[in-house]
């Protein structure tokens, strides 16, 4: 059946060509590559294109090809290198920030620490000086007191004497001035 269907092919291709089926069947197979009688020169310009093509490729394309590759081994190893550089220098730098901030955080103790013992010895310093402004002005109160409460003393003594003799004067009787003093000094001292 497969030569039947090669051979009706076969006519139909003929009588489209305008060559009857017998010239056909008589010119040999359709392909030339498929001509025996032609391997040999077809096997050997295939060798010499592969080896070309092996030259080429060996030459040419595959240098460029491995420039290319080890160009990207080394880009991506350099940048391996620069991010493990970039990280150790950023564990460097946090550590460095952490140390920094760890001794801002003293100084800042250290400064508010001498800051309260500042103010402590102002608040003594002021308050010594205030205790001995009012120890002065407590003793000059006391010594205007006792002044006020001397001449007090005075002027009570000098107007129970005038008091004593205008009563006794009221009273109708001449009183001395020695005595009414002397009453008047006696009853004071208690």
């Amino acid at each position: 059946m497969a030569t039947e269907t090669h051979s009706a092919a076969g006519n139909g291709l003929a009588d489209a060509a305008g060559v009857d089926g017998h010239e056909l069947a008589t010119a040999g197979p359709g392909m030339p590559q498929l001509d025996f009688s032609t391997w040999g020169n077809q096997i050997f310009w295939l060798l010499v294109a592969l080896v070309v093509i092996y030259f080429v490729l060996s030459r040419v394309a595959l240098p460029r090809i491995a420039a290319v590759l080890a160009e990207r081994h080394g880009t991506i190893t350099n940048d391996i290198a620069r991010a493990d550089d970039l990280k150790r220098q950023a564990t460097e730098a946090e550590a460095a920030y952490e140390q920094a901030l760890k001794d801002a955080r003293a100084e800042a103790q250290a400064i508010s620490q001498r800051t309260r013992d500042e103010i402590k010895v102002q608040v003594a310093e002021a308050t010594a000086e205030a205790d001995a402004r009012i120890a002065v002005k407590s003793g000059e109160a006391d010594k205007a007191v006792a002044d006020i409460r001397a001449t007090a003393m005075e002027n009570v003594e000098v107007v129970a004497k005038d008091t004593a003799e205008a009563l006794v004067a009221a009273l109708g009787g001449s009183a001395d001035a020695t005595a009414i003093s002397d009453a008047v000094n006696n009853r004071m001292k208690g």
